[in-house]
């Protein structure tokens, strides 16, 4: 394949992130992990540090001037969000502390009021543990159903399967848009297409999404969309929860506290208006505004630049990984973000990751927080390497090499 190095200015980026230019057992870094957390550029490191030199304050609650500095700069930063991900409205971007919070606010928040005994609620084979076990607690809880779409031996889902599941009692459809440990992306658009025909509710989980394609939610029509902070070069500790105004106001508030109420009496607590209503308690002010530099620097380089690239890099670690005689990739599906995972014959992913690590390269290994579809793919594990913009074929040439040397050492 031809390398296509002239769709981003890579050396400019790669000087915006610090952390690539140190060295990790002698060796320059080669960052892979991309999909367990990214990297951070100098802009988003500056704010922060700025913000708790200069601007710290709490918000929403003062009327002194740092109060509304800081008040000013998180809504400021809950606007980006909108136009990022194309919301109808403001009021409907709530922040959270991640993905996995903003599920669990979803399913508990929905569950209390609307599920019940014998309702069911459908997820995939391929999701991650925090968009299965909030549904499992609540189906207990419930006495609920919960169903799992299947997938093939490549790692698709298997649709005709899915619209067999779908029935009067499917109550919520919850999946993921890129899956975490294969890479695969899912037909989100026509499953959430196929679950309003069944009158159910959906989320997507846009965790691994939205750092490598752009995003409309009202393209996509669903009703809640959820994601994190720190995978798109964000701070820790933040993240996003999309939901429909009708559907949001409908919903009773997942946690108590300041902030999220409009008077409280012993008798009585009257609820706050959108967002407020689901963000109890002082927020991550700084990883809010944090968030909303980085989004300013993803549009700077522009997402169809961002996955154009990627998708050149995934291609060519996917060509040169074959070529290495006892590797196996696992998770082949005709669209794949960038994501490669694969096991070594005879070898546990963790020997792998270990003898790697010591060449520079770092890599995630083990079951990815997807045990049930590890099962399925009957591995105990699978190494993984994960691509960011910042990223180059460089860096895979040697990860390659690296990987090669581990193999012939194990064997």
């Amino acid at each position: 394949m031809i390398k296509e190095k002239n769709i981003l200015n890579i050396n400019k980026i790669r000087d915006d992130f610090p952390i690539l230019k140190r060295e990790v057992n002698g060796k320059p870094l080669v960052y892979f992990d991309n999909g367990a957390t990214s990297q951070k550029p100098q802009l988003v490191i500056d704010v922060i540090n700025k913000y708790y030199t200069f601007e710290n304050s709490n918000i929403h609650r003062g009327i002194h001037t740092l109060s509304q500095e800081a008040t000013n700069a998180y809504e400021v930063a809950r606007k980006k969000v909108q136009r990022f991900v194309n919301a109808q409205h403001e009021h409907e971007i709530i922040f959270t502390k991640g993905t996995t919070d903003s599920i669990n606010l979803v399913a508990a928040s929905f569950g209390k009021k609307h599920l019940k005994k014998g309702d069911e609620i459908i997820i995939s084979n391929m999701e991650h543990h925090s968009n299965i076990v909030p549904w499992q607690m609540i189906c207990e809880e419930k006495e609920a159903v919960l169903k799992v779409i299947p997938i093939n031996d490549k790692g698709e889902l298997l649709m005709d399967e899915f619209k067999k599941l779908l029935s009067p009692k499917t109550k919520f459809v919850s999946i993921t848009h890129v899956s975490n440990t294969l890479g695969t992306i899912n037909p989100v658009k026509e499953i959430i297409k196929l679950a309003k025909e069944a009158g159910a509710l959906v989320l997507i989980d846009g965790a691994q999404a939205v750092p490598h394609t752009k995003i409309d939610v009202q393209d996509l029509g669903c009703d809640f969309y959820a994601f994190s902070g720190h995978k798109m070069f964000g701070p820790t500790g933040v993240g996003i929860l999309y939901g429909k105004e009708a559907i949001l106001n409908d919903l009773p508030p997942y946690q108590g506290g300041g902030d999220m109420i409009k008077t409280v009496t012993f008798e009585k607590t009257t609820y706050n208006e959108l967002p407020h209503k689901f963000e109890a308690g002082t927020p991550n002010i700084v990883g809010g505004i944090g968030l909303g530099v980085a989004i300013d620097y993803m549009n700077s380089i522009g997402l169809d630049k961002i996955e154009a690239y990627e998708h050149e890099l995934l291609t060519y670690a996917t060509e040169q990984i074959k070529q290495i005689e006892g590797v196996r990739i696992v998770g082949e599906a005709a669209k794949k973000a960038s994501v490669l995972s694969f096991v070594v014959d005879g070898t546990h992913p963790s020997d792998i990751g270990m003898i790697i690590d010591k060449l520079g390269v770092a890599i995630r290994t083990g079951h990815h927080c997807t045990e049930p579809l590890m099962n399925r793919l009957n591995v105990p594990g699978t190494a993984r390497a994960s691509f960011a913009f910042y990223n180059t074929f460089e860096e895979i040439d040697i990860f390659i090499a690296a990987l090669k040397r581990a193999v012939t050492m194990l064997k």
